[in-house]
Formats: C-alpha cells, sequence, structure tokens
C-alpha cells in the first residue's frame, strides 16, 4: 500500500491553509465594510443613534439653561477606517452643561480619487450617552470627497444639565469608513505578504458597544 509523499503531502497542506487563509480574509473586510450600513439598518429599526437625526435643535438648545457651577471635561478623539486622513482641531474642552459649543474636526482624502464615507460617533463612558446632544454634524450624513482634497467640519453640540453628578469627562469618538472602495483594491488588500506589516486598528469594538 503506497503513501504519499511527505513533500507532496506539505505542499497539499500548505496550499489548502493558504485558500482558507484568504478566504477568512475575504470574509474579515466585507464584514469590516458591511459595519456601517448594518449600524445604520439596527439603529432605524430600534430607532436609536439614528446617524441622520439630531439630538436637539438649535431652539432647544438656546432654551437649555447653562449650569455655571459644573464644568465638564470633553475629549475628542477621531478614528479612520481606509484612505482617510482625519483628527480633531483641539483635543479636550471645559464647558457647561447647557452651554451650545461647536468644535471642528478635519478630514482629508489621500487618494487620487473621489470617495464617499461615513462617520460614525461614540461615547464614553456609556452613561453620557443620552445627554450629548448634537444639534450639528457631519457623522448625519455620508460625506463626498474629491481627490486630495480636506475638509473642515464642525460639530455643535450641548450637554444636558440633567448629565449624572458623577460624570465629569466625556469622550466624543469617531470612526471614519470609506463606503466605495474598489473591489479590487479590497481583494489585494486581503491577500497578506511576508513584508507587510499589520498596523493596530483603534479600537472599531468600542464604536460596536457605545454608538451614538
Amino acid at each position: 500500500m503506497s503513501t504519499q509523499p511527505p513533500a507532496q503531502a506539505d505542499r497539499s497542506f500548505n496550499r489548502s491553509m493558504l485558500i482558507k487563509l484568504f478566504v477568512v480574509a475575504l470574509m474579515m473586510f466585507g464584514f469590516g465594510f458591511a459595519l456601517v450600513p448594518m449600524y445604520r439598518a439596527i439603529c432605524q429599526i430600534t430607532g436609536i443613534n439614528n446617524l441622520v437625526q439630531r439630538d436637539a435643535t438649535v431652539r432647544e438648545a438656546k432654551n437649555t439653561q447653562v449650569d455655571t457651577s459644573r464644568t465638564i471635561s470633553i475629549e475628542f478623539d477621531a478614528n479612520a477606517r481606509g484612505p482617510l486622513g482625519f483628527k480633531p482641531e483641539q483635543r479636550s474642552l471645559d464647558v457647561h452643561p447647557g452651554e451650545v459649543t461647536t468644535v471642528m474636526y478635519e478630514v482629508s482624502n489621500e487618494q487620487a480619487r473621489t470617495i464617499q464615507a461615513q462617520a460614525i460617533p461614540s461615547y464614553a463612558p456609556k452613561q453620557a450617552t443620552e445627554y450629548f446632544k448634537k444639534i450639528e454634524c457631519f457623522c448625519f450624513t455620508q460625506q463626498t470627497l474629491t481627490a486630495n482634497q480636506t475638509r473642515r467640519m464642525p460639530v455643535v453640540f450641548v450637554v444636558d444639565p440633567k448629565l449624572p453628578k458623577d460624570v465629569k469627562t466625556i469622550t466624543l469618538s469617531y470612526t471614519f469608513f470609506e463606503l466605495n472602495t474598489p473591489a479590487a483594491a479590497t481583494a489585494g488588500s486581503a491577500a497578506p505578504t511576508a513584508n507587510t506589516a499589520t498596523g493596530a486598528d483603534k479600537s472599531a469594538a468600542a464604536t460596536a458597544a457605545n454608538p451614538a
């Protein structure tokens, strides 16, 4: 009874493993690009954290009494998925509850092609989510960026004076996803090479756990 030569068996095993890894990589990339439409669908079904709706209107915000006896530290964070440069123009700001505040974020398209992108906000601690009211935000709509375009985008918000007294710091974090990644680029990037180092992504798990 003949057996398969060890070298041939090794080649067969390596080929099988390579195919499995390639399939897993494609599935992971597909799941990553599906996060935005999945998030939007869940928001529409549950009515929570809808990206296209304001948390408060300008009139509501102006009618809110400012609590000058308290100061809340707001920290700003930015993460990007895809060929995007993305950052807040300031890392932190102290505000009074009820005070209407504007901050700016900057996003840049680092590709020589037009792209569409969507930002997803999240908060920490989680309990602060319902008290952070966005009046104007680039996350309400998809953003179209032309080749190598840089854009400054405002976030107008107010912290509800009903915020629990023990919350003294709120972190506002955005993750920007490219929506129209070319299929060829996605497939090419999915195949790992020996000389390619993978960078640690900033946590999208926090986005999934605490979206806003």
